[in-house]
């Protein structure tokens, strides 16, 4: 256990450390960060609705982007994949389940209506691309190229629905936080900042832990790191269920999903390409497929306004209590 010539005491203290340090600061950096970048898109004229879909909607998933970049690049791609896909079953297992109880979510916006069949093909093309056991640099360059053309519609959608309840809820949040430029701008490049320091703590604690108890760096990714770089959206998401600003809690969600499936998991694989292991087809892409599909149902609206009401939260809930157990069952009895 003893490393780099530190005594094992050494380790037992900064191991934990740092992954409690790691992700406290984490969650608050991503916090001044997502607050500084919308303050300072609302000082440059950008609209309501496209700060709610593109700069607070996918900047909740800039912890899993450095976290998952950062681990590609230092040769641990597992803990990457495992971040990118652990998030997005946290999502909506686990935050949209525990925000559901809170208080049920309505689903009043069209442009996430819209966005929920784009994020349900979005699911099976990236799983698709899993099939074969690998992801190459070519793939990953496909979903950054879906990413682009994914930005570019975001623009087209904000800048054309005017009337969307987003719009409305978004401008309510923006008031409430107004800041002036000169704070906005200390805030986004000092959460920036505050978000790299964290994340790299946060590697380092999670790479180490995996090697303490001799289990998998993609088991870590899906669980201490996954939860961990979903706080920021947990935070988000409950915090505008008690407002009742239910579309901003759905589309966190949903806006975080598209981000950690087209570029954290496009960067991760740009970095560096990656042996899929099989777990991931059959156990975590399954339950990623599943709870996109069920998200998909629930919340489009076939039959009306889509609504996630308190059972469906708490089943979403138990979803993932389950699927941990899974995990942590299997780290514990071995392959």
């Amino acid at each position: 256990m003893c490393r780099t010539g530190r005594s094992w005491w050494q380790d037992v203290l900064m191991v934990p450390a740092a992954i409690l340090g790691g992700l406290g600061l984490l969650v608050w950096s991503a916090d001044r960060f997502v607050e500084g970048a919308a303050a300072t898109a609302r000082h440059a004229g950008m609209s309501a609705l496209l700060i709610g879909m593109l700069v607070v909607g996918f900047g909740t998933s800039v912890p899993e982007m450095i976290v998952s970049a950062l681990s590609a690049y230092q040769g641990n791609p597992a803990l990457a994949l495992g971040n990118a896909y652990g998030s997005n079953i946290a999502n909506i297992a686990l935050i949209l389940g525990l925000t559901a109880l809170l208080s049920p979510i309505s689903v009043h916006s069209s442009v996430l209506r819209k966005e929920l069949p784009i994020l349900t093909v979005v699911t099976f093309l990236a799983l698709s691309q899993l099939l074969d056991g690998t992801l190459t640099r070519p793939e990953a360059g496909i979903l950054l190229a879906g990413f682009s053309g994914l930005m570019a519609w975001t623009v087209r959608q904000g800048m054309e629905a005017r009337t969307d309840s987003l719009e409305r809820e978004m401008e309510a949040e923006l008031v409430g936080h107004a800041m002036t430029l000169r704070r906005a701008l200390v805030w986004l490049f000092a959460g920036l900042l505050l978000l790299m320091v964290s994340s790299r703590l946060l590697v380092w604690g999670a790479v180490e832990l995996a090697r303490w108890f001799g289990i998998s760096d993609l088991l870590i990714g899906l669980t201490v790191v996954a939860v961990g770089t979903s706080l920021p959206e947990l935070a988000s998401s409950m915090a505008a269920a008690r407002k009742k600003e239910h579309d901003i809690a759905l589309g966190n969600v949903l806006g975080s999903n598209l981000f950690n499936t087209l570029a954290v998991v496009g960067i991760a694989g740009g970095i560096h390409p990656m042996a899929i292991p099989r777990e991931i087809l059959y156990r975590d892409g399954v339950v990623m497929v599943g709870l996109t599909l069920s998200l998909f149902v629930i919340c489009y609206g076939f039959r009306g306004r889509g609504r996630v009401n308190r059972v469906e939260g708490f089943l979403l809930l138990v979803t993932y209590v389950v699927y941990t157990g899974i995990l942590v069952a299997g780290a514990v009895h071995g392959p």
